[in-house]
């Protein structure tokens, strides 16, 4: 089953800090480990709020607004796809995710939904 593993609330080193290659090697390292046990799907981080833009539609009409306005007390900053084969690997590998000591990692079942196609439509990125 895949889960989807949230990372609210970390705080990541920017490139030019010092701190950047031993943050981004424990990453790295936490990834590995996802491949050595063949549960990564994917993952990336995400820019900060401020790049966020929300799309609504009410009564028809679209509305495009900048910035992070979604209400939310936590900051969703990356995400991760993992196929475990059942939840406790889940919460294993996300405990051992090096953004859990900063933050916070949600672990969400990935809803199965009979005739839901969410392939890729170009066969680069399926094979990715």
């Amino acid at each position: 089953m895949q889960y989807l593993l949230l990372i609210y609330n970390c705080k990541r080193p920017e490139p030019d800090d010092p701190a950047f290659p031993e943050a981004l090697a424990r990453v790295n390292a936490f990834a590995d480990e996802c491949r050595r046990r063949g549960a990564f799907v994917g993952g990336h981080p995400l820019r900060p709020e401020s790049t966020a833009t929300v799309v609504e539609v009410r009564g028809g009409k679209t509305l495009v607004t900048d910035g992070p306005f979604v209400e939310t007390h936590e900051h969703l900053g990356g995400y991760y796809v993992l196929d475990c084969r059942n939840l406790d690997e889940a919460l294993e590998l996300a405990a051992l995710c090096p953004l859990a000591s900063e933050g916070s990692i949600e672990v969400r079942p990935i809803a199965g939904v009979p005739g839901l196609d969410h392939r890729p439509s170009d066969p680069v990125a399926a094979a990715e």
